[in-house]
């Protein structure tokens, strides 16, 4: 059965050393000569759902670090100079029976490494995409794994609340929305439902906005022209969280839109891993006609439903 994932080293946009990982349905490519990076992800044929920098496609070897595009994995909370280290090397790439492991090299700043293993279904889009952090330093690390999913301009992310309920039957507080020192909730950009947050992509709009949440079913999916891509993960109540307890983040500015979950903060100790999991799919065909909670429930609901959720 698995033997319907194919993955074949491949060139892409510049790069000579790229892996793409397919199923007929769908492909994802990954650097090699950079990263780790999945750079596309994409229907077979079709769109890609991933953002793409045009200008730094193809580079290596660059002394700062390269947005480049497509989905990374980091450690929060966000320092200025550890978390932006360059990932611009080649990285190592093993392929499995339905996917591979990519693996970076150790940062020679922070001492860490990171990998992405990406594991697909036989047929179907259906992707489990594991980001993993090692602390290869000498002393422990409190950290977490901050998984950025960078998306193609146009569209519109879309995130749920944990369940609503009602006053005065449901007193105690449920969830946080932390906000950024830059964060507009007069932005144009935000639309807010009773159960839902929708921010949408404006190529035109230069101003950076950003908000954070705790869901205990943390799920997002991302609309661009009548496709969806809805990656989800598992956070676990009990544990703190980073930026005043977020499990998912959204950040947008007039280049692309990122959709973000975060792993607890971990006590990583010298040669200790801590990894994000989530669940990725693509759909076709998803077109709401209205931004409305029933309207989005209708569309969203069986989409969650058939992508399942980590370890589900």
């Amino acid at each position: 059965m698995l033997a319907a994932v194919h993955v074949e080293k491949t060139g892409y946009k510049g790069w000579k050393n790229c892996y793409k990982v397919a199923n007929g349905d769908v492909e994802l490519i990954v650097t090699a000569d950079v990263g780790p990076r999945i750079i596309r992800f994409g229907f077979v044929g079709g769109q890609n759902l991933f953002k793409e920098y045009p200008d730094q496609l193809g580079g290596t070897g660059e002394t700062k670090f390269q947005l480049r595009g497509g989905d990374r994995v980091w450690k929060a909370p966000e320092d200025p100079v550890a978390t932006w280290a360059p990932d611009n090397v080649p990285v190592d790439v093993r392929a499995l029976p339905d996917g591979l492991v990519a693996r970076a090299p150790i940062e020679p700043l922070t001492g860490l490494q990171k990998e992405i293993e990406i594991r697909l279904a036989p047929s179907g889009s259906q992707v489990t995409v594991f980001h993993r952090i090692a602390n290869h330093g000498l002393f422990p690390l409190e950290f977490a794994p901050w998984v950025l999913t960078m998306m193609a301009q146009g569209g519109m992310a879309v995130t749920g609340f944990p369940p609503r309920g009602h006053h005065p039957a449901n007193l105690e507080a449920t969830n946080p929305l932390v906000m950024w020192a830059y964060s507009d909730l007069s932005d144009p950009r935000w639309t807010f439902t009773r159960k839902y947050m929708i921010l949408r992509q404006d190529p035109k709009n230069t101003e950076a906005q950003k908000l954070g949440l705790f869901n205990p079913d943390t799920w997002a999916a991302y609309l661009l022209n009548g496709e969806a891509f809805v990656k989800r993960a598992s956070p676990d109540p009990s544990k703190v969280y980073p930026d005043f307890g977020c499990s998912f983040e959204t950040f947008t500015n007039n280049e692309f839109l990122e959709m973000e979950t975060l792993g607890p903060l971990t006590k990583v100790a010298p040669g200790a891993t801590v990894e994000q999991v989530e669940r990725w799919a693509l759909y076709r065909g998803v077109n709401p006609a209205r931004l409305t909670d029933d309207e989005l429930t209708h569309v969203l609901t069986p989409l969650l439903e058939a992508t399942g959720r980590p370890g589900s």
